[in-house]
This record gives C-alpha cells, structure tokens and sequence, in this order.
C-alpha cells in the first residue's frame, strides 16, 4: 500500500496553522516547523513530570506531557528533535536530563491533522531551572507519583482541567527503562 502524500490545496493561512483541502477533506498543518517532540520525563522517585496550561481550542487549563515545536522560531531551524526536547524540556520544567532516549513517533489526530509527535523518554533527571515556559507561556510544573497518577489526573478533571490522552499512554514507558515497544 503507498502511504505517500499528495499534495493539498492552502484553503486558509492563519499565524500558527493552515487549512488545507485535499480530495475533499479539510484539515490543518502547522507551516515552518521542523516537527513536534513530547518528553515522557520519570524523576529518580517514579513522579511523572507534567505540565499545566490554558489552551484556548478547549477553553480550559490542561495538563500534559511536555512538549514543543522543533525549528519553529530563529535559530532553531535545523535542530535535530532530541536537542528539541532538551530544550523544551528545560524551558517548560526546569529539568534537564542525563539520557534522551528516541521511542516513537505517531499522528495526533489524523482525522483533523497532518501533526506528528516523536516521543523520547527523559532519564536522570535534574532540577536545574525554574520552567515555566518562555515569556507567551504560563506553565505549572507538577511531579506526580505514578503511585497516584491516575487518581490525580482525575482529580484535576473534576476540578475542570482537561487531561490530554498521551499522559495515558505514556504509562507504557513510566517504568524508566525505555525498553517498551523498542525492541529490547
């Protein structure tokens, strides 16, 4: 089966995405982006490293694994994905890592986009930064015990916080070896 693309027509260009038409179907990329990465970062204590922030597609503040755009802004066009995630992954959390391990890559949407997330694990974790995000972003850190994970994702959500589906299936790869779905 050819899973090749063929090319679409920019129906509509915005500042951050385009809407594209393509044998009928309408959907949405992001222009002038390397790619996407999500970090699955595990402290030495099992606590998941996630983030909180207001998205306005949902109305609502949300909780998520870190991540950002690669090749996105000046000076970073070109830059592989992992240095991508080590640099996101400080901006948004304050860690940084000792170990960035590749695991996968998919499709968020498919139906609605054309955007793809590499996920890499982040292993040895240190504290060396604030987080936060940069100055458009207001980030809450949160290191949550895989313990109580799932409790306190649904705790948030009553709350009224949306919980992004990829912190669930980041659970396959919390036990911090990386070896899941890799081959190992």
């Amino acid at each position: 089966m050819d899973c090749n693309k063929k090319q679409g027509k920019v129906a509509w260009k915005g500042r951050h995405l385009n809407m594209i038409v393509r044998n009928g179907w309408e959907y949405v990329e992001r222009p002038d982006i390397n790619g996407i990465v999500g970090i699955i970062g595990v402290t030495d204590n099992k606590e998941l490293v996630l983030v909180e922030q207001f998205r306005p597609a949902v109305n609502a503040r949300t909780i998520e694994l870190p991540a950002g755009l690669s090749g996105d802004e000046e000076g970073f066009a070109g830059e592989s994905f992992e240095k991508a995630a080590r640099r996101e992954m400080f901006e948004e959390t304050g860690y940084e890592c000792e170990e960035m391990i590749p695991l996968f890559d998919g499709v968020t949407s498919p139906g609605m986009t054309n955007e793809k997330v590499d996920f890499y694990l982040a292993k040895r974790l240190k504290k060396n930064g604030p987080g936060g995000g940069d100055e458009n972003e207001d980030i809450i850190v949160h290191e949550i015990p895989l313990s109580n994970l799932i409790g306190w994702l649904k705790a948030r959500k009553a709350q009224g916080c949306v919980v992004d589906l990829k912190i669930y299936s980041a659970l396959f790869f919390c036990d911090g070896t990386g070896s899941y779905g890799n081959g190992e």
